[in-house]
């Protein structure tokens, strides 16, 4: 069962809903709710709340009487949590975002200026630094994202844990293969005709999987490097928890397994990447990231066949050919500018 605080203001028409997930994230939500209601620039802000047992919604209501909150009755995690709430928000575009994000001035209207300009664009994300070290991008989509041939994601700004300081050098505007889930603008008839988010993913990776399908079904997906925002990370789960990592590696192969369910091949590599992963852990004496990578195994064998779309052979732009773990690790490219141009499709 969901409860509905709060009636939308003006819901006939809205351009823009901007929709904030939260778990147990009051801290965040004082600290970081007033500076979004500054620069909403008057679009409804909505907080989806799964489930929170920490007082959010009760703050919420007693301190910021013009933002909304739609509140469910268990965690739901990010593919689901949004999907619920969407489906009662009725917008030409969702602005999806974490709770721990600092917006600045203009933000969203640079975001807004790119999809107006191009009906194509199914979603787009503003350039993303750290918070916590202001002039060096953020993990979780810096400048853009990218995936190799194996599933693994990396973004200009950011291959592994490798961060570059932003020296200006990703300030263009270009379509990318995936934008973050931390600050997502999406159109939302795009978001409803492809169903949404795959809730087998519950979170991580399930933005990826979108803007996947979003250019398998004709959509282009956008960096915006003229809009930007500062994110903390790690708030609800830390970047060192054995639970991310679960996630990570679960859902990475459910990603390849959605669509290439029959490439032999590259699940005996799959399944040999995982197997070095939990060996290194090991060597490292992190125990419980190496059960959570066997177990991320495990799980994906009994997920897999959940999997809800058909694999397609179109060819994507903007993936990468080449093994981002051969070229860091071995090769030592740890710089987005030192991948090769012709190694993208």
């Amino acid at each position: 069962m969901q409860a509905y605080y709060k009636q939308l203001p003006n819901q006939d028409p809205i351009s823009v809903a901007i929709v904030v997930l939260n778990y147990n994230g009051l801290p965040l939500l004082k600290a970081y709710l007033p500076t979004l209601l500054r620069y909403s620039n008057g679009y409804p802000i909505v907080v989806v709340d799964n489930a929170s047992t920490d007082g959010s919604v009760d703050y919420i209501q007693a301190h910021f009487p013009t933002v909304a909150c739609i509140v469910h009755d268990a965690n739901y995690g990010v593919a689901k949590g949004y999907n619920l709430a969407l489906r009662q928000l009725k917008a030409t575009y969702y602005l999806l975002l974490n709770n721990d994000l600092l917006v600045t001035k203009h933000w969203l209207k640079r975001l807004l200026a790119l999809m107006e300009g191009d009906p194509a664009i199914a979603c787009c994300q503003p350039k993303i630094l750290a918070l916590k070290k202001p002039d060096h991008f953020d993990y979780a989509g810096a400048a853009g994202g990218f995936i190799d041939g194996y599933g693994y994601p990396f973004c200009r700004g950011r291959i592994f844990n490798r961060i570059e300081k932003d020296n200006g050098q990703y300030d263009d505007t270009r379509a990318v293969f995936w934008a973050s889930g931390a600050c997502l603008l999406v159109r939302a008839s795009a978001f409803h005709m492809l169903g949404g988010f795959d809730e087998l993913f519950f979170a991580h990776f399930e933005e990826i999987d979108w803007c996947q399908r979003a250019q398998l079904a004709g959509w282009k997906v956008y960096y915006c490097g003229s809009s930007t925002v500062y994110h903390l990370g790690g708030a609800t789960l830390p970047y060192n928890s054995p639970k991310k990592t679960y996630l990570n590696f679960r859902n990475r192969l459910l990603l390849l397994y959605k669509h290439h369910p029959n490439h032999l091949m590259q699940k005996i590599r799959n399944v040999c990447l995982d197997l070095l992963a939990i060996f290194w852990m090991l060597m490292l004496g992190k125990f419980a990231h190496s059960w959570a990578i066997l177990k991320a195994q495990i799980d994906f064998f009994k997920l897999k066949k959940k999997c809800m779309v058909k694999p397609s052979t179109r060819p994507l732009p903007n993936r990468y050919k080449g093994s981002i773990l051969m070229d860091f690790f071995i090769k030592k490219k740890k710089y987005f500018s030192k991948l090769a141009p012709d190694r993208f499709t």
